[in-house]
């Protein structure tokens, strides 16, 4: 999946099992290129799932890696992966952490899919860490579904377009003396 990913809070009102309201805030995921295109896209995934009103309460730069969902699952957990690597120069061996988002029923398969998606890394790492994150659901730019190809060639095109170099030669109807000019410089 994609760079750069942003959590949203979002307050509303919701029904529990019992048919009582409470307002609770509940914490999702998306993808998007800054903070406003994130709360464009989370006022429209909840306006798809909220029919009352709801506010947003935070937005934040999300500090994860990478995203990887499962099939069959249901909650989200937070991986702290540590990566060995050895520094020649003071002969000592680093570690740096990343997190990763992982789609699992429970700990332990959150564990098992943690280390599906490190198999194919060369270098030694561990799993220090794996928590239930906060996170209620992710809402990706692009589903991979049909009806999206045509917004994903758009936004690659996007992407991918420089800036035409828009300047246009003008010519200069003011007269100067060519002495003083010559002067000046």
């Amino acid at each position: 999946m994609s760079g750069m990913w942003y959590e949203c809070k979002v307050k509303y009102r919701k029904t529990d099992d019992t048919g009582t309201q409470k307002v609770t805030t509940e914490a999702f995921l998306v993808d998007a290129l800054s903070y406003t295109e994130a709360e464009s896209r989370i006022n429209e995934e909840m306006k798809a799932y909220i029919s009352e009103e709801f506010k947003i309460t935070n937005i934040k730069v999300a500090n994860y890696a990478e995203i990887h969902p499962f099939e069959n699952t249901d909650r989200w957990f937070k991986s702290r992966v540590s990566l060995m690597a050895y520094d020649e120069e003071s002969g000592k061996e680093r570690k740096s952490n990343m997190y990763l988002l992982i789609q699992a029923n429970d700990v332990k398969e959150a564990f098992d899919n943690t280390v599906e998606v490190m198999k194919g890394t060369m270098g030694n790492y561990t799993i220090p860490a794996i928590s239930e994150s906060p996170i209620m659901d992710v809402f990706p730019y692009f589903s991979g579904e049909e009806g999206e190809l045509e917004q994903m060639e758009m936004f690659n095109a996007l992407k991918a377009s420089k800036p035409e170099n828009t300047a246009v030669e003008t010519e200069d109807a003011m007269e100067f003396d060519a002495e003083v000019v010559a002067e000046s410089y």
